[in-house]
């Protein structure tokens, strides 16, 4: 059985770390370069880094940036954000990222999926899905860092994406982002269960026992949060001998 996996993640504006909630309400929480290194020292199993206004801005990622973090790590790097093309993959590959995160440009052209997976392998291509739950109950996929809705529904796109050659989908709840409340259980349980893919969860985690929930409960393969390790709520290694004590599978720091 593989190890769970415990996913840092750096939201970047303006090349500063942020964190909202529910998407909105950015703040300050730090240095990108000094987070992700003090994030490898303590034992994270990877590092996620998102551009969040790449695409927006309408520019591409800050690889300049990509390239101070990697010289400070050693654990797996995702860098999402501004990407959609094979020759913005390679740029980023060649700066220090291991995998790469797309979103709205695979959305618009679900042919990237299978482009990216045939030039750098499946494995190095991880499509981020932002969902929202609406009143009719279903989850919707939203583009351009949750501002725009579409008609998609998550498990639709997400089993399209996978088809097309995604190793791995980055599931971010919007409903929960940020709110601390426990991740989105149903719909990562659905896309855990019924995908051929690991699956991250993220949005919402806000105290130890979340985790364990979305591990156990909803079968995620990796947790992501933000807050609770940029503002030092929870420790890394301090949730890792926590999981460990609850006979998670999980990597020692």
């Amino acid at each position: 059985m593989l190890c769970k996996r415990i996913i840092p993640c750096l939201d970047i504006k303006d090349g500063r770390t942020v964190k909202g909630t529910n998407f909105v309400n950015l703040r300050d929480a730090g240095d990108p370069v000094e987070l992700g290194a003090l994030y490898a020292q303590q034992g994270a199993d990877e590092l996620v880094f998102l551009d969040i206004t790449a695409t927006v801005e309408k520019r591409k990622t800050l690889r300049e940036l990509v390239n101070r973090i990697a010289h400070h790590i050693n654990i797996p790097f995702t860098v999402g954000g501004g990407i959609s093309s094979v020759a913005d993959v390679s740029a980023l590959l060649q700066n220090g990222a291991d995998k790469i995160s797309v979103n709205t440009a695979a959305f618009k052209n679900p042919q990237l999926i299978q482009d990216l997976s045939k030039e750098f392998g499946s494995q190095c291509v991880v499509l981020a899905i932002d969902t929202r739950q609406e009143e009719d109950g279903e989850w919707y996929v939203y583009l351009n860092g949750g501002r725009t809705k579409t008609d998609a529904r998550c498990f639709d796109w997400a089993k399209q994406g996978v088809d097309l050659g995604a190793g791995e989908i980055l599931l971010t709840s919007m409903n929960h982002d940020g709110t601390k409340q426990g991740f989105a259980l149903d719909i990562t349980r659905e896309l855990a269960t019924q995908l051929p893919v690991p699956v991250i969860a993220s949005g919402g985690g806000g105290t130890m026992q979340h985790f364990v929930d979305v591990f156990e409960q909803a079968q995620a393969d990796a947790a992501l949060a933000a807050s609770i390790f940029h503002f030092k709520e929870i420790a890394i290694p301090e949730l890792k001998g926590y999981l460990q004590g609850k006979q998670i599978n999980i990597r020692p720091v």
